[in-house]
C-alpha cells in the first residue's frame, strides 16, 4: 500500500475528485458539480473537507465544521467521514477522526460530535472503539413549503 496523504479539499478541482466517494455516503447527492458548489457554500459557513488521497485517489474523507453553541461550548462536529470499500479497517478512518480531534484541539474546543444512523451497527463500533460515546438520540423533521 501507498502512502496515505491528507490535505484538505479547498479548490474546485479537489472537491470534484471527492464526489464519487461522498456520493457512497451520501447517494442522494446529483451530480460533482452540483456537490462542488454545496461544498463551495459550506465553506463559507465553516464547513472543511479532508480528503484522504493515495496516490492520485480519493480514498477517505473528512467533512467536519468547528462550531459553539449552549450544550458543548466550542466543539467540532463531523459531518461526513468516509472511507473507500476496500480500504476500511485499514486505519485511515481513525486518521482522518484523529486529525479532525487535532484541529479540535488547537482550536480549543471542549468536545468532538458526530451523528451516525440507528441501524448503522459497523460505525457505531468504531466510533466506540475510537473513544466516542453516544449521548442521546438526534431528530430531525421535514420541513414542507406550504
Amino acid at each position: 500500500m501507498s502512502v496515505i496523504q491528507f490535505r484538505h479539499a479547498e479548490s474546485q478541482p479537489e472537491r470534484l475528485a471527492c464526489f464519487d466517494l461522498m456520493r457512497a455516503l451520501r447517494p442522494h447527492l446529483a451530480d460533482a458539480p452540483a456537490f462542488a458548489a454545496q461544498v463551495q457554500r459550506q465553506a463559507a459557513a465553516g464547513y472543511r473537507l479532508l480528503a484522504a488521497r493515495q496516490d492520485a485517489e480519493v480514498v477517505g474523507l473528512a467533512g467536519y465544521r468547528l462550531l459553539e453553541n449552549l450544550l458543548y461550548g466550542r466543539f467540532a462536529y463531523v459531518d461526513d467521514l468516509v472511507v473507500a470499500d476496500g480500504l476500511r479497517s485499514h486505519g485511515i478512518g481513525q486518521r482522518l477522526l484523529d486529525a479532525v480531534r487535532d484541529e479540535a484541539v488547537r482550536a480549543d474546543c471542549a468536545y468532538l460530535v458526530l451523528d451516525t444512523g440507528l441501524a448503522n451497527a459497523m460505525a457505531q463500533r468504531f466510533y466506540f472503539r475510537s473513544g466516542l460515546l453516544s449521548k442521546g438520540l438526534h431528530f430531525c423533521q421535514p420541513i414542507q413549503a406550504a
